[in-house]
């Protein structure tokens, strides 16, 4: 085990056609893990992945499953290579069951049929096109959180997900959250960029998710973690199966607390982290949260090769 390094877990935003592709021709593991995946879900995720078009892999009930998938498939290409094992683990909110997966907290098996849910239970909650997101650059959290306060006259906005110092997602009813960047343009936000994304997640709007999810998750078996994971929803690690339970229903409707996560990791003497799962935007937020972190992404064969002679 290596004291310094943690493994981090991609959330949605970071799927795109083709991806894993490269691994994949290197390492049988890959396809054998989607297979297994495929088995649960009743459909080929490797040739939608592969093949499909980008618009249905946006879909949150596919995207979900489709980012768990690859991420345990590249920790499975780690144990494979004998890489160093993590002194933590976390992931950005649907990563935080990648990262549940790979402590050995839950099964893959039961992790897939979990996140399914997960992903209709979310899209459900609120009727499309009345939900919104939006990426909020270069305003203090402070202020972000009056304005929201403020806005919420006209319906919810929250404060979602702190992904990084200057950078803020918003959710919520569409006219509040679009009353709330009128309000942070004004207050001198860099930028407002609305998210491409179907449904306001982690608002207090997917209560309904939160509690469907309830009864899966209290019918699944939950393992105390190998590995400490660090959770989204107090940036703190938990040895107890029952209380790992009850945070991954919160994590539903709560803020995603990146920040105090990643920092949390620093303080306990992580150095480098390594980022499983496609895409590189975890890496891009911890080295803006602590510019002293190493973040080395996995998604290819030279990050691989970059994270086991670093690591």
């Amino acid at each position: 085990m290596n004291a310094e390094l943690a493994f981090v877990f991609s959330g949605q935003g970071s799927q795109k056609v083709g991806m894993l592709g490269e691994v994949a021709a290197a390492f049988p593991v890959v396809q054998q893990t989607f297979a297994e995946a495929s088995a649960v879900l009743g459909y080929d995720l490797w040739d939608l992945c592969q093949n499909g078009e980008q618009e249905q892999l946006n879909s949150t009930e596919t995207t979900q499953p489709l980012l768990l998938t690859s991420s345990v498939a590249l920790w499975r290409v780690w144990q494979e290579k004998r890489g160093a094992q993590p002194a933590l683990l976390a992931g950005h909110s649907l990563g935080e069951w990648s990262a549940l997966v790979c402590a050995g907290v839950v099964s893959f098996a039961d992790a897939v049929d979990l996140v399914r849910k997960r992903g209709a239970y979310m899209q459900t909650a609120v009727p499309k096109g009345e939900g919104s997101m939006a990426a909020v650059l270069n305003v203090e959290d402070a202020k972000i959180l009056e304005i929201c306060r403020e806005a919420s006259a006209v319906g919810v906005v929250e404060a979602v997900n702190f992904n990084s110092p200057g950078q803020v997602v918003i959710a919520g009813q569409l006219a509040a959250v679009e009353k709330a960047s009128e309000l942070l343009k004004a207050a001198g936000a860099k930028r407002v960029l609305p998210l491409p994304v179907s449904a306001p997640f982690h608002t207090s709007l997917m209560r309904p998710a939160a509690e469907k999810m309830a009864a899966h998750i209290a019918a699944t078996r939950f393992s105390a973690p190998a590995i400490p994971v660090v959770h989204n929803v107090h940036a703190k690690t938990e040895s107890d199966p029952e209380k790992i339970r009850q945070l991954m229903i919160q994590q539903i409707d709560s803020p995603v607390l990146w920040v105090d996560c990643v920092n949390t990791m620093v303080g306990s003497g992580i150095k480098t982290v390594v980022e499983c799962g496609p895409g590189k935007v975890l890496c891009g937020l911890c080295t803006r949260i602590d510019k002293s972190l190493n973040a080395i992404g996995l998604e290819d064969l030279a990050g691989l090769d970059k994270a086991l002679a670093e690591t």
